[in-house]
């Protein structure tokens, strides 16, 4: 396999951690790129606020510098929120909007001059089930990553004949720190859990390293005819409607 060079947002943690820890794992240079710079080896560490573009072109060509060059970008970074269209003010939509849309637009915008330059060049962008299903209480989430995935596929068109692929990954329920800390917070906790279990038809939360297995598998040469394409990791949740 082909040593490639990649950096993943919001690599230091949940899925972006994992991600960046499996394409080390198989031989490719990789900066993790989150407002945490600790990461373990061989993983390069660079502090990185997706929502300043000073900072963002700075880690980007950091990254390209020590590589010599980029051939993948895992646009991973994201926040959460809850509650309906009422329950968030204007600040709150800015904020999470900043990060999920805007962020991706940042990082992929400073990482393009070094991915014309590859021969395997691939972005991916962390999307989300709720791009596509309407959940409860979860509309300023929904509405980011609607945005993601419209994003991936205007991205994929502009950038194909510069032998660039623009794809996105859709998890479902994941068992993330985000998840965590929100199973925390509940009043039942175990309750919840086994509520969003039963929510996916595989009866369990997506693990992030099932959705770093899908990142880097459409990151890759291997993907290398599938590009505009949105990659379910949901448990079925999205397509399978299955009798209680």
């Amino acid at each position: 396999m082909t040593a490639l060079r990649a950096i993943v947002t919001g690599g230091a943690s949940g899925i972006g951690l994992a991600t960046a820890t499996l394409l080390a794992g198989r031989g490719h240079r990789v900066a993790t790129l989150d407002l945490r710079a600790e990461v373990p080896e061989p993983l390069l560490g660079l502090r990185c606020d997706v929502t300043d573009d000073t900072s963002v072109r700075a880690a980007v060509d950091e990254a390209a510098a020590a590589f010599g060059g980029l051939d993948i970008v895992v646009n991973n970074a994201g926040i959460g929120a809850q509650g309906t269209v009422e329950e968030n003010d204007d600040a709150e939509w800015a904020r999470v909007f900043d990060v999920n849309v805007q962020g991706v637009v940042r990082v992929s915008r400073a990482a393009l001059p070094h991915l014309r330059a590859s021969a395997h060049a691939s972005i991916v962008n962390t999307c989300s089930v709720v791009a596509t299903a309407g959940l409860p209480r979860r509309a300023l989430y929904a509405a980011t990553k609607g945005a993601v995935q419209s994003l991936t596929l205007a991205m994929a068109a502009d950038h194909l004949r510069e032998g660039i692929r623009v794809n996105c990954v859709n998890p479902g329920t994941a068992d993330t720190p985000w998840v965590q800390r929100l199973l925390s917070a509940a009043g039942d906790p175990a309750a919840e859990r086994a509520a969003l279990e039963a929510r996916q038809p595989s009866g369990r939360l997506v693990t992030a390293e099932e959705i770093a297995q899908a990142i880097a598998y459409l990151a890759g040469p291997e993907a290398s005819a599938t590009t505009g394409v949105a990659l379910a990791v949901d448990g079925g949740m999205q397509g399978l409607r299955l009798p209680k």
